[in-house]
């Protein structure tokens, strides 16, 4: 019987992007021959990187390729020294990233945080805030609220003083959130149904003390639990859950928040670890060509003052592509080998700048391609 071929678009972008894509498409072709998979791996501008080649951040090819496909491994997008080459609406962030959440009905991000026993010192937490571990899930609602909601600008208006004395015009700018319970029913769900497989606890965070979507929130929330009665649900603010995160790690389970909020949570989880770079996510959406398609990525970002310098830590974006494995592909004995690989070559000191504590004994420095090197050959 012949093997079915998974097809990937690898979106390699800006930045260090194609020096951790790179790693993580050597560590897939490990893990392919040693499992028996068939991938089709093809690659594609994005970013920066297609603004330069084809005038726009996401190319109609790199578009028609990733519909051809069953995953998206991306890089990462932006260069802020460039930003004012382009207008906001085009940057990549913009037309490239949102938009590709947008085109393939990304909702659900997926932000594994868990602080591996060897890169202990890599937290900036006290030990004694370490002893019961640091195992999370942030699960993000990644495609409302605040960074889609319209109407966004910024314009000039008329502004009296106080004193009722001469007016003048001043900047002004206008965001807006919205967020509908269908929405807010499709990513409980997702966050209801992770807490089935882990410990069986989901806090929902919110400020539903101030914001009407927050309310509508947690109001859904609390329904949608009652066909999860097994799953333990709190309701937190967004304040107090950041608060939480740092001095109680080991409270939280899962974590189910809005677009902004999980944003800025998924990195205050992140910081608990003490780098970016060993954190993958997956942006998940609906069924396409039979399978879950999802787009998977670093935690991070482009990091351009250390691009192509060999130094980036590639291990978030090997884990985003083990994360690909399990989530779009089904294979989870082949996501499990780069789990287990990833863990022994940490185990046995193995070190990018970024996770390399001072003094830490059996250290072994290493570039990002030979971080790579020695993850494939720990599959092999």
């Amino acid at each position: 019987m012949s093997k079915t071929t998974l097809k990937i678009a690898a979106l390699a972008g800006d930045g260090i992007g194609p020096e951790i894509v790179r790693e993580a498409i050597k560590v897939l072709r490990a893990v392919e021959k040693k499992q028996g998979l068939s991938l089709e791996i093809v690659e594609a501008p994005i970013g920066w990187a297609a603004i330069d080649q084809e005038g726009k951040a996401l190319p109609d090819s790199t578009v028609a390729l990733c519909k051809k496909s069953e995953a998206i491994l991306l890089g990462a997008v932006g260069l802020h020294y460039r930003d004012a080459e382009m207008p906001k609406e085009k940057r990549p962030e913009r037309a490239a990233l949102l938009q590709l959440r947008k085109q393939f009905g990304l909702f659900a991000q997926l932000r594994p945080v868990k602080l591996a026993a060897s890169l202990a010192h890599a937290s900036p937490l006290r030990p004694e805030r370490l002893e019961k571990g640091v195992d999370v899930l942030v699960v993000r609602e990644s495609a409302g609220g605040d960074y889609y909601a319209y109407p966004r600008k910024t314009d000039e208006v008329i502004e009296v003083k106080e004193d009722g004395s001469t007016a003048h015009r001043v900047r002004r700018a206008i965001d807006t959130t919205a967020l509908s319970a269908s929405e807010i029913e499709r990513i409980a769900h997702v966050g209801f149904r992770a807490a089935w497989l882990r410990r069986k606890r989901i806090t929902s965070v919110d400020k539903a003390n101030v914001l009407e979507t927050s309310i509508l929130w947690r109001e859904v929330v609390t329904e949608i639990s009652g066909q999860y009665p097994d799953v333990t649900l709190e309701h937190m603010l967004v304040d107090t859950a950041a608060l939480q995160m740092v001095l109680r790690p080991w409270h939280f389970d899962v974590v189910l928040c809005g677009n902004m909020m999980g944003d800025i949570l998924g990195d205050v989880a992140a910081a608990l670890v003490g780098s970016l770079g060993t954190l993958p996510s997956a942006s998940l959406g609906t069924l396409r060509h039979g399978r879950t398609f999802g787009l998977y990525q670093p935690a991070g970002g482009s990091a351009p003052d250390i691009a192509g310098k060999n130094v980036a830590n590639p291990v978030a974006q090997i884990l985003s592509a083990a994360m690909m494995l399990r989530y779009s592909f089904g294979s989870d004995p082949a996501a499990k080998a780069i789990e287990a690989a990833v863990e022994k070559v940490l185990a046995a000191g193995y070190r990018t700048p970024d996770i390399a504590g001072p003094g830490e004994p059996g250290i072994k420095p290493v570039s990002t391609s030979q971080m790579g090197d020695a993850i494939a050959a720990a599959i092999r």
